[in-house]
């Protein structure tokens, strides 16, 4: 009797373990199907977030939670790879607006033929480059997009105290390519380029850059000097390098692509008085960095500028084979110039000293 007892017993519970299970699995199902069908989005206006090209559904439901389009990454997670979504999303702008159910969300992911316009925001594009790109792709908010461009419309951490300059944005129009909703105005344009950028430049970076002492503002600057000084992956960080130990030494940084931004072109030897123009901009006048980005950098020149090389590089000059020669002497500079048949960067009469050469 007594091992039929227990017999039973185990059996009871058995019945129970199954019992709770299934509660649960229903409550869980039940909860499921109801974000599901209302979809968890309740926001006052549309949110549009940018895709980045090979993002999995972890990586889109961080960042559609982190810009307030979904409050339930786990959940978008979940009808993501029961829906058979994963391994579909398309690259580009998706907007989100209120009322749509997950699945309406997913569903924009992964489909390609969008209401949008692709437009490619090289590294290195100036403002005036961007409008362009903007205009040529048949944007109707590129008319709009200079009267956009005033930071007191957006709330971004490191648009925080920008010093006073002509055009306060440049350098934080992210580069990228990008799917553009027809219907977006300048000022949607120009949000969703600082959202880039912002979704880019890490903590880490914020930190990194206050262990140098400098400003966001200021390691934006001297990566557009980096990203319109050299093309090379491999010489990034060693660019960035001479020009911390210009400025640091008290030397004039001398960038030519300075120069070129003032000018508005990219003018291959400059003249004296090129160099002699009175702008923040010119650091051949002027000392120290220029008062402001002078292109929209990629993030390998902000992360060049923010860890750059160790070296005793001072000067540097083009070879015949395309690369930068780095010297640590205006006499190396000099010589190697020379052995590669070069002009030197400003007319010869400019050539009188060592600091008007790069």
């Amino acid at each position: 009797m007594a091992i039929k007892v227990k017999e039973t017993g185990f059996g009871i519970w058995k019945i129970v373990v199954a019992v709770i299970a299934l509660i649960v699995l229903f409550c869980a199902v039940g909860f499921f199907i109801v974000l599901r069908d209302s979809g968890g989005v309740d926001i006052e206006s549309d949110i549009t977030v940018e895709v980045p090209n090979g993002a999995g559904a972890a990586a889109v439901a961080e960042l559609l939670a982190e810009n307030g389009a979904i409050k339930y990454p786990a959940v978008f997670r979940l009808e993501s790879k029961l829906g058979g979504y994963d391994g579909q999303y398309q690259p580009g702008a998706v907007t989100v607006r209120s009322g749509m159910s997950y699945g309406d969300i997913l569903n924009a992911l992964v489909t390609s033929d969008r209401d949008t316009v692709r437009v490619v925001i090289p590294e290195g594009y100036e403002i005036t480059q961007i409008v362009t790109a903007l205009h040529d792709a048949g944007l109707s908010g590129a008319d709009d997009f200079m009267d956009a461009l005033d930071p007191s419309l957006y709330d971004y951490k490191f648009l925080e105290g920008l010093p006073d300059r002509e055009v306060k944005l440049e350098g934080y129009l992210f580069p990228a390519t990008y799917e553009i909703p027809s219907t977006y105005t300048g000022r949607d344009i120009v949000n969703l380029m600082l959202k880039t950028f912002d979704n880019m430049f890490k903590q880490e970076y914020y930190d990194r850059a206050a262990e140098m002492g400098m400003t966001v503002d200021e390691i934006v600057t001297m990566a557009s000097i980096v990203e319109r000084e050299t093309n090379a992956d491999s010489e990034r960080a060693k660019v960035a390098g001479v020009f911390y130990n210009r400025k640091n030494s008290g030397m004039k940084l001398q960038s030519c692509a300075t120069v070129q931004y003032v000018l508005g072109e990219r003018k291959p030897v400059l003249s004296i008085a090129d160099t002699e123009i009175d702008s923040p901009y010119n650091t051949y006048k002027y000392a120290g960095l220029p008062v402001g980005p002078i292109c929209n950098p990629g993030e390998e020149c902000i992360k060049a500028a923010l860890y750059p090389e160790a070296t005793d590089a001072y000067y540097f000059c083009l070879s015949k084979s395309g690369e930068h020669i780095f010297s640590a002497t205006y006499e190396e500079h000099v010589a190697a110039m020379e052995s590669n048949d070069l002009v030197m960067n400003v007319d010869s009469s400019a050539v009188e000293n060592e600091d008007s050469m790069k």
